[in-house]
């Protein structure tokens, strides 16, 4: 009987500190649950970092002045070509020649015509002294006739004749002045069409307009020259080319005179420029503006060439976040999602540069705030968080 009191009193012992043992596991998987249901976060710091606005753009390299040349008279064969493609030329270099053998037998014929109105002018100007000696001889005799005509010692018929002869002489002396007058407008003549000539003999050497590189020549030896076709040589005036970016419309109140390109062309090496000329207009079809882009001078840099451009719109330092934790609001503002006591707080925001993964903000934060770096769509203000440190990365945790 005893034995089986003991028995009793000892189980019931082992059930009373068995309960408080049961009762904690129970609630140590209630716990766990808990804090699993909890949603993890990983989050970034609000903190200074250099921003760098840049804008892409595609073109081609173009001659910033082109220099078209082309013959200035018609129809005279190309006899010598002295300059080809690529080659530096100086202003008033002799690119190429023209026959010039008909010309010089014009020049020879305005040679002769005028030395025949050199002679006539000399011939006018003998001419005159001695109409001018009969013309006096006639005025004196017909003085002497008319004065013995009024006291009756000479008759009407002699009048008659001393006038008409004095006339006569007048007339003489007219056509000698007008044939001199005629010889020196023949010989001014042929004085202008000789200076023609010199001018057209002149263009048989086409001469550069202006210092730079041949960037085509499409003239051949024997071929006519005309005024009507395609230029002979297209010179890179001083060998400038620079790039002729297609840029949207929405994208050029970004740019600015100045602003720094690194422009790549096709199979070359990056070259620093500057933005020189923002376009007056827009292509009505294609929505493109042609902004040009100043190179610096290299033999490497061919005129067609495509090539690629990075814009540096603007640099500066200021607080960042990575672009994944800017939202955008209801009303169409943007957000981030701040982590403050374990809980989400939302805050809108202005941003202002956007580059390399990295979302400048400029109100609405301040150095050192937690923000969500991913997954914040999926949270709501208020909600619990677990921040989570990720395995590597800068200025994120």
């Amino acid at each position: 009987m005893t034995s089986v009191i003991r028995v009793s009193l000892l189980c019931t012992a082992m059930a009373l500190c068995a309960a408080p043992a049961a009762r904690a596991v129970e609630a140590a998987p209630a716990a766990g649950a808990s804090s699993l249901s909890v949603p993890a976060v990983t989050t970034a710091t609000v903190a200074p970092r250099p921003m760098t606005d840049r804008l892409i753009a595609t073109g081609n390299l173009v001659a910033r002045q082109e220099a078209l040349v082309s013959a200035e008279i018609d129809g005279v064969r190309v006899v010598e070509l002295l300059a080809d493609e690529g080659d530096k030329v100086e202003a008033g270099q002799v690119l190429a020649r023209l026959s010039r053998d008909t010309l010089d037998a014009q020049v020879a014929q305005n040679d002769a015509t005028i030395a025949r109105a050199s002679a006539t002018i000399a011939q006018a100007n003998n001419q005159i002294p001695q109409a001018e000696a009969s013309l006096d001889e006639a005025q004196a005799a017909l003085t002497r006739t008319q004065a013995l005509r009024q006291t009756g010692n000479a008759t009407q018929e002699i009048l008659e004749q001393r006038t008409a002869a004095w006339r006569t002489a007048d007339a003489r002396l007219a056509a000698s002045r007008s044939g001199l007058a005629i010889a020196q407008a023949d010989k001014a003549s042929a004085e202008a069409q000789r200076r023609e000539l010199m001018v057209k003999l002149a263009r048989t050497e086409i001469r550069a307009p202006v210092a730079g590189v041949i960037s085509r020549r499409t003239v051949k030896v024997g071929a006519m020259a005309s005024l009507g076709g395609d230029p002979m040589f297209r010179i890179i005036a001083n060998g400038e080319v620079e790039l002729e970016a297609d840029v949207l419309e929405t994208q050029l109140t970004r740019l600015a005179v100045g602003n720094a390109v690194t422009v790549t062309p096709a199979g070359g090496k990056a070259v620093e420029g500057r933005i020189r000329l923002l376009p007056a207009e827009v292509d009505s079809t294609t929505r493109l503006g042609k902004v040009r882009v100043s190179l610096p001078a290299d033999p490497a840099l061919r005129v067609g060439a495509f090539a690629r451009a990075v814009v540096t719109v603007a640099s500066r330092s200021g607080l960042a976040v990575p672009s994944p934790a800017v939202l955008f609001a209801d009303n169409g503002r943007q957000r981030v999602q701040l982590v403050r006591d374990g809980k989400i707080e939302e805050r809108l925001v202005r941003t202002g540069i956007v580059a390399d993964g990295w979302t400048e903000i400029l109100e609405g934060v301040a150095q050192g705030d937690e923000v969500i770096a991913r997954a914040g769509a999926f949270l709501r203000d208020g909600d619990a968080v677990r921040p989570v440190v990720p395995a590597s990365a800068t200025g994120v945790r």
